[in-house]
């Protein structure tokens, strides 16, 4: 199941994105894929690219860090600070791509849906500009179908 929301325009500078999935597994597991380096090493990075280097320290204050790597060898950069930690509900973390000034905000929800299922909301907000947005509903959505796929027959 797939839903995408958008913020109305950059005039308000509250651009952000949510998206919506319910994954066929139970909300424990859905949420050690978000903390845990090596699951987050399976599936935290869109299309043909691999995440090669992964921190989660899910307690406020911890490190969030995902290091990509894309086919070509281009190399991609994320960092972050867990800013609130709710096993197995919720988690929030800024997000910053190396080499740019601009911190965004993550935050991942976790509600448990019939039959060992889990109802994900991703909201990716403060983003500069609704084209930096549109990248990473792009980037999200193919994670999160690498995400559905842990758990895919």
């Amino acid at each position: 199941m797939t839903e995408f929301e958008s913020s109305a325009g950059a005039a308000e500078r509250n651009i952000y994105l949510t998206l919506h999935r319910v994954i066929d597994a139970p909300v424990e597991a859905v949420y050690a894929a978000w903390t845990e380096p090596e699951m987050l090493r399976r599936w935290l990075a869109p299309g043909n690219a691999t995440v090669v280097r992964a921190v989660a320290e899910p307690e406020v204050g911890g490190t969030f860090l995902v290091e990509m790597r894309g086919a070509d060898g281009r190399r991609w950069l994320t960092r972050g600070v867990y800013r609130d930690v709710v096993p197995h509900r919720r988690l929030v973390h800024t997000w910053r791509w190396e080499g740019s000034e601009i911190e965004s905000l993550v935050t991942v929800e976790f509600e448990p849906e019939s039959a060992g299922r889990t109802r994900l909301t991703l909201t990716h907000a403060r983003f500069a500009e609704d084209e930096a947005r549109d990248e990473h509903v792009r980037g999200w959505t193919g994670c999160l179908a690498k995400l559905e796929a842990l758990w895919a027959g």
